[in-house]
C-alpha cells in the first residue's frame, strides 16, 4: 500500500485550507498520510475541518533544537553537534549519504539537517512518495530527502514561491528537474513554468485545487442584500487600497452598499487608516479572521465577493485564490481582476465581471452593476457554480493527483 507523506513548511495554517481540502479527499479514498512540517504554525486562528484529518504531524525542527529540545528557539554552541549527530544517523541507514552530500551545496545548513532527519522517517515508515506544497523550502526538504531515501517526489507550485522576486531560479530548475512529477494551480502558471524555467512539458500538469462541494451548496443572490465582502491575508498582492478607493467611487455614486473585508495581516494599519482618511467608517469594515463556517456564511449573504488583485511590486500575485473559488461555488456572484490564472474561471459577463488590475473606477462600475441588477447576478452565479462542478470537485482532482504519485525515485545526479 502507498504511504504518502506531505512536506509543508507550516502546519496548520489559516489560509492554506487547500491542503487540508486534498489531505482529506486522500484519506476518504483510503491513501495513508503523514504530514511533515518544518515550523510550528504561527497563526492564532484556524479552520474546523483541520480536526477531521488523521494524518498525524511530525514538526521537523531546526538545528538549532535537536529532536528533543522543542523550546530552543536560537542558535546555540551546540548546533553545529545536532547538525553532526544527524547525518552520522543518517548515514548509519543510508551508507551511500555520504556520496550524495554533493547534490546538497546550494542548501543551507537547516535545509540538509531538515532532510537526513526526514530520510530516516521515510525508512522508519515505510514512506514510498514524498509531496510538497509550494516549491520554495518545503520542496527543498522534500528533494534532498527523496534524494537520500531514493524515494521519488512531487510538488505542487502556487503563486509566490515562482512569481516572487526572490525565487532562485536556478533553484527552481533543480527542483523541476529533479521531481517525479510537477503540479500547478492554473494554465497560466503551467505556461509560466514553462517559459521562464524550462520546465519539462511532459512533466508539469495543471491540477485545480479542489473544494469539497457538499460543503458548498449554491444559493441564487437575486434577493441578497447589496454587501460587498472580500476575504483574503491583507497584503498587497490582494489590492485592497483599490477596493476601498473603489468603495468611495460608489458612495460618490450614491450607491446603496456596505463592504466587509475578513482577514489580517501586515496591511491592516494601513486599510483602517485609508477607510478613516477617504470617510469611510460606516460603509467598510475590516472584520479581522473568522472561522470558515463563518466565512461561508458571509458569503451566502454577500451580494458580490470582490477580488481586486494585482502583481505586487516585488512580483508577487495570487494563483486562483481559494476563497474567490468558494464565493462562485456558494452563488456569491464575482468581481475580479485579470491577473494570472483568475480569466479561466471569471469568464466576463459569464462566470463573473473581469476589470483590469489597478483600475478603481472599472473596479467600482463592474461593483455597482452586480449590486443593482438581480438577474445579472443570478445569471453569472449561476454558470459560475457550473464552472465550480465541472473543474473544481475535489475528489476528482485529488484522484489525479494521486496517478502523479511515482512508484521510481526520479533524482537525476549533475
Amino acid at each position: 500500500m502507498s504511504r504518502i507523506a506531505y512536506i509543508v513548511k507550516r502546519y496548520p495554517r489559516y489560509s492554506e485550507t487547500f491542503i487540508v481540502n486534498e489531505i482529506l479527499a486522500h484519506e476518504a479514498a483510503g491513501t495513508e498520510i503523514q504530514i511533515f512540517a518544518l515550523r510550528p504554525p504561527a497563526d492564532t486562528h484556524f479552520q474546523d475541518k483541520i480536526a477531521r484529518v488523521r494524518a498525524p504531524v511530525t514538526y521537523l525542527r531546526k538545528p538549532a533544537q535537536g529532536r528533543s529540545n522543542p523550546s530552543i528557539t536560537t542558535l546555540t554552541p551546540n548546533s553545529a553537534t545536532y547538525f553532526w549527530s544527524e547525518l552520522k544517523e543518517a548515514a548509519q541507514v543510508f551508507p551511500g549519504l555520504w556520496g550524495k552530500l554533493e547534490s546538497a551545496a546550494a542548501e543551507g545548513s537547516s535545509v540538509v539537517y531538515q532532510a537526513a532527519w526526514l530520510a530516516q522517517e521515510i525508512r522508519l515508515r515505510d514512506i514510498t512518495h514524498l509531496h510538497a506544497h509550494f516549491g520554495s523550502v518545503a520542496t527543498s526538504v522534500a528533494r534532498l530527502a527523496a534524494h537520500f531515501a531514493e524515494v521519488p517526489y512531487s510538488f505542487t507550485a502556487h503563486a509566490k514561491d515562482i512569481f516572487h522576486e526572490s525565487v532562485d531560479p536556478d533553484d527552481l530548475r533543480r527542483k523541476l528537474r529533479d521531481a517525479a512529477s510537477v503540479v500547478t494551480v492554473s494554465d497560466y502558471n503551467v505556461a509560466y513554468l514553462r517559459q521562464q524555467f524550462g520546465a519539462d512539458p511532459s512533466r508539469v500538469r495543471r491540477i485545480y485545487n479542489g473544494m469539497d462541494l457538499s460543503e458548498l451548496c449554491y444559493q441564487s443572490p437575486a434577493e441578497r442584500s447589496p454587501t460587498i465582502l472580500s476575504v483574503c491575508r491583507l497584503v498587497e498582492k490582494k489590492g485592497l487600497t483599490h477596493l476601498i478607493d473603489a468603495c468611495a467611487l460608489l458612495r460618490q455614486w450614491g450607491i446603496e452598499f456596505s463592504c466587509q473585508i475578513v482577514g489580517t495581516g501586515p496591511l491592516e494599519g494601513a486599510l483602517r487608516s485609508q477607510i478613516q482618511a477617504l470617510h469611510l467608517d460606516d460603509w467598510v469594515d475590516i472584520l479581522g479572521p473568522r472561522p470558515q463556517q463563518e466565512v461561508f456564511k458571509l458569503m451566502e449573504q454577500a451580494a458580490v465577493f470582490a477580488a481586486p488583485y494585482i502583481i505586487g511590486a516585488d512580483g508577487n500575485r495570487d494563483g486562483l485564490p481559494t476563497a474567490l473559488l468558494e464565493a462562485m461555488a456558494l452563488g456569491t456572484s464575482c468581481v475580479a481582476t485579470d491577473v494570472t490564472g483568475i480569466p479561466e474561471i471569471i469568464r466576463h459577463g459569464d462566470t463573473g465581471l473581469l476589470v483590469n488590475q489597478g483600475d478603481c473606477e472599472g473596479l467600482a462600475a463592474a461593483l455597482r452593476r452586480l449590486l443593482t441588477e438581480a438577474a445579472l447576478r443570478d445569471s453569472v452565479a449561476t454558470r459560475a457554480r457550473s464552472l465550480i462542478e465541472a473543474e473544481f470537485d475535489i475528489a476528482r482532482n485529488a484522484a489525479e493527483l494521486r496517478s502523479h504519485f511515482q512508484p521510481t525515485p526520479q533524482f537525476q545526479e549533475v
